[in-house]
Formats: C-alpha cells, structure tokens, sequence
C-alpha cells in the first residue's frame, strides 16, 4: 500500500479542516504542525457568538465589490491563519509549519495563488512560525520561508492584493 507523504497529509488535515468554514466566498484551512506533531488547527469564520454571512446571506466585501486582497477590515472572518495561531501556545509555535488550504465556495476549486494577507503575515512572523505549506492543486503546493514575509515587507510597498 501506498502511503501519502508527510505534507499532503497534513494539507488533507488542513482541507477538512476548511469544510468548518462560515465564509460564503472562499473556505480556508490551517493546520500548525511543530516535530510532526498537530498544535492546532484554524478556519475562517466571523468571531464566536457574531453571525456569519452566511446567517446574513451577504458578505459585505462582495456587496461593496472590494477586489481580493484588499479591505480585509470589511470581511466579517477571521482568518484561518489567525485561528489556528490564536489557538496556539506561542511556545509551541515557535519554528512550526503552518499548512494552508483554500477553496473557492460556489467551485470548490482551489484558490489560485493562495498566500497569507497581510494581516496574517504579521501574526505568523510574531507567532515564529518558519515555514508555511500552501496547496494548490491536489497534488501541487508551494513552500513558503517566513523570513521571506520579514526581508521582502510588502507592507512598505502599497501594493494591494496577492
């Protein structure tokens, strides 16, 4: 028998994971993994106890038709990224591996070019996570240096989107 290999087994993780998602445009999974061990796990949703879009049959960045990547303030959601760290102990993710996948709602296609915000960025630096998985097709991903997030501060740049 074959077996999958440690990252898509732990993308797989992060796929059912994203099938909790309140999000109505696009579901997100995260997983953090630290010595082949799951610290926790995160998906994108309106914070505890808020409606989520999906109660209020809109999603506000979509009604103002804010493009990708840009007024993340607007968007009811928290990020999958920031669930899973927020459900961590930072000792615990301190040179862990964040995996991350998305998926567009009305296609259940993967997202194209999937990457943290912004916003998730700055707690993956500060959580010390030093490596992220993003999933881009079911067998194709992409691996991601944090310092790349650190060296390359996209922040200064002005440029919207990814």
């Amino acid at each position: 028998m074959e077996r999958v290999d440690k990252i898509n087994y732990y993308l797989d993780i992060a796929e059912s994971v994203l099938e909790r998602s309140t999000c109505i445009r696009r579901a997100f999974g995260a997983v953090i993994v630290k010595n082949d061990e799951i610290i926790s796990t995160g998906y994108n949703g309106a914070p505890r106890g808020r409606k989520n879009c999906g109660d209020l049959g809109y999603c506000m960045r979509e009604k103002l038709k804010i493009p990708r990547g840009e007024r993340y303030e607007m968007c009811r959601s928290v990020h999958a990224e920031q669930n899973a760290i927020i459900s961590a102990a930072r000792k615990d993710t301190i040179g862990a591996t964040l995996y991350l996948v998305g998926k567009e709602v009305q296609t259940d296609e993967y997202v194209k070019n999937a990457m943290p915000c912004m916003f998730c960025k700055r707690f993956i630096i500060n959580a010390g996570i030093s490596k992220i998985v993003v999933r881009n097709d079911k067998e194709e991903y992409i691996e991601v240096d944090v310092l790349d997030f650190i060296n390359n501060d996209d922040s200064l740049e002005g440029v919207f989107g990814y």
